[in-house]
């Protein structure tokens, strides 16, 4: 069985020698090569044509993100996997963006560094458990924050507007004219503003509208 050739690059010598030793242990990795900085990754990579390269975030000189689509430029078989002590958000954007395969935590146990290594080479991804955690909050968040939204404040200016006039019991013709509009237009702001307001027909506006103060009467008039 063929083994996964695996290139480290991190300015940590113990960290290296750490993790080196760690992969040595696993019949079915070697370690082919380590370096210090982005730069050297990006020749070692080229040489040594690693199945993954370990990338450490923050080295010192070449930038790892740019070190990294370089090397997927040049090998874009070669799997990289990102090994950093930073659980940051726009590091983890940033690095998918460049190509990356996946985001390990140093502070990871040994068994999901071991297995984030073979999910990657195997073509998938691998995400640290508390990085998808961390997403999955924000994830959350960022729903219960737009649910928290009222439907009216969605509304561009105009279609207020023509919320507004159709509650009055103007047409789309009659709107469109007064508003020196096409008809066309008219009618995908008269169908946007519906859909934002989940409103079905013309009596459920009126009624949205009286209810929000935009109109006071209601008109009988189609």
């Amino acid at each position: 069985m063929a083994k996964i050739r695996i290139l480290l690059a991190d300015d940590h010598t113990l960290f290296r020698q750490g993790v080196r030793n760690l992969l040595s242990t696993e019949a079915d990795m070697e370690v082919v090569g380590e370096v210090a900085n982005g730069g050297d990754a990006i020749e070692k990579a080229s040489e040594l044509r690693p199945d993954v390269v370990l990338m450490d975030i923050g080295m010192p000189g070449f930038s790892s993100f740019e070190a990294t689509r370089q090397v997927k430029k040049d090998r874009p078989e070669c799997k990289v996997l990102f090994l950093t002590m930073y659980d940051d958000e726009d590091y983890l954007v940033e690095g998918m963006e460049v190509g990356g395969s996946g985001y390990v935590l140093k502070d990871s146990p040994a068994l999901q560094l071991l297995g984030a290594i073979r999910d990657v080479h195997r073509g998938g991804s691998y995400l640290s458990p508390r990085m998808l955690a961390q997403l999955v909050d924000d994830f959350r968040s960022r729903i219960k924050s737009a649910a928290r939204t009222p439907r009216f404040a969605t509304l561009t200016p105009r279609e207020k507007e023509v919320l507004k006039m159709l509650a009055e019991g103007e047409s789309v013709k009659e709107i469109a004219c007064d508003l020196n509009l096409s008809v066309k237009t008219v009618e995908a702001h008269k169908f946007n503003l519906m859909r934002k307001l989940d409103i079905h027909n013309k009596a459920q506006l009126v009624q949205y509208a009286i209810q929000k103060k935009i109109i006071k009467i209601p008109s009988l008039s189609m």
